[in-house]
């Protein structure tokens, strides 16, 4: 009796493992610059995804890539880093697209005051051309929070 009772029970706990095995659905929670749809469905993006710890923030724009354009691509990227209550000591990877290399090597100061000498690891790419035709100089980021 004793030997039936643990093989149901062995039974029971290999069928919930298998079940919640084939759950694969993942908990996200958005942000999209304070919209309350928390995403932008013409485009069909959102701007943070924010998945047990881990913040993955969508590429903020420039037109240019002066020290001004790129203060602002920071600027909006903070911002998208507030939303959860992150700053850029979280950011863990950053992914830099631009159409002008040579400019963004030349103003990277700009760039650099954000992260306070605590940088990411970090992936510099030249594109032909970015998603919104007339920017310049696109990035993206990872940022882990505290658990």
């Amino acid at each position: 009796m004793k030997k039936l009772v643990g093989l149901i029970f062995l039974f029971q706990c290999a069928f919930l493992l298998t079940i919640e095995a084939q759950n694969n659905t993942i908990q996200k929670d958005k942000w999209h610059w304070d919209d309350p749809l928390k995403q932008d469905t013409s485009a069909g993006y959102v701007q943070v995804v924010k998945v047990d710890n881990v913040l993955y923030i969508s590429g903020a724009v420039a037109l240019d890539v002066t020290p001004e354009g790129i203060t602002s691509v920071y600027r909006a990227l903070e911002k998208s880093l507030k939303s959860y209550g992150a700053t850029f000591q979280n950011v863990v990877k950053e992914n830099l697209y631009t159409t002008d290399m040579e400019a963004m090597k030349r103003y990277n100061d700009a760039r650099k005051v954000f992260y306070k000498g605590d940088f990411p690891a970090a992936t510099w790419m030249q594109v032909n051309r970015l998603f919104m035709h007339e920017a310049r100089l696109e990035v993206e980021l990872i940022a882990h929070l505290p658990k």
